[in-house]
């Protein structure tokens, strides 16, 4: 007799998945929303409800807490309801598929392993390519200094050639002055 009173009622309640409905054999509301796996409360939205009639009941009182999926309507009466809101009836002839049941374990949560091993990778990267660049940048303000001294020096040796052409001239004005006045 406990076992019996322990047992609850089991009522089946339904709501509409594409063109199927989604039949299940439930104690209580709470337990037909986990079946589902539904996110929301479908009962408060309206999209969900009791079934009454016990045609429809049968498959999924035959098992319980199992999702069951019923065509709903006929295809003629799927198309004519295209342009209404309104569906028809699950059909009573058509052949309910009893779906597995889902699990209640939350799958293991995911590794970040990859996202870490991705971002030290990124860092010693940037590491690495920021040394690259500074050692490219030190080398450059050498030669820049190096074309720099070297442009003073050039500067210096031409103006030293300069005042060596220009003595040349004088020297050799000079000489000529003299040889051809002499």
């Amino acid at each position: 007799m406990a076992k019996a009173e322990r047992k609850q009622k089991l009522k089946v309640f339904s709501t509409p998945i594409g063109f199927h409905d989604a039949l299940v054999a439930a104690p209580s509301q709470k337990a037909a929303l986990e079946a589902w796996g539904a996110g929301t409360n479908l009962f408060s939205q309206g999209s969900a409800h009791v079934v009454t009639d016990p045609e429809l009941a049968k498959v999924p009182l035959q098992h319980p807490g199992q999702v069951v999926k019923v065509l709903r309507g006929s295809k003629a009466e799927q198309l004519a309801a295209l342009g209404k809101q309104k569906f028809p009836e699950p059909s009573k002839r058509a052949k309910a598929e009893v779906l597995p049941k889902r699990s209640k374990e939350r799958p293991p949560r995911p590794s970040g392993a990859a996202v870490t091993k991705a971002e030290t990778a990124l860092e010693k990267l940037e590491k690495r390519q920021a040394s690259q660049r500074e050692r490219l940048e030190e080398r450059r303000r050498t030669v820049e200094h190096e074309l720099r001294d070297l442009r003073r020096r050039h500067e210096r040796e031409r103006e030293e050639a300069r005042e060596e052409l220009e003595k040349a001239r004088d020297d050799y004005d000079s000489a000529l002055a003299r040889y051809e006045g002499g």
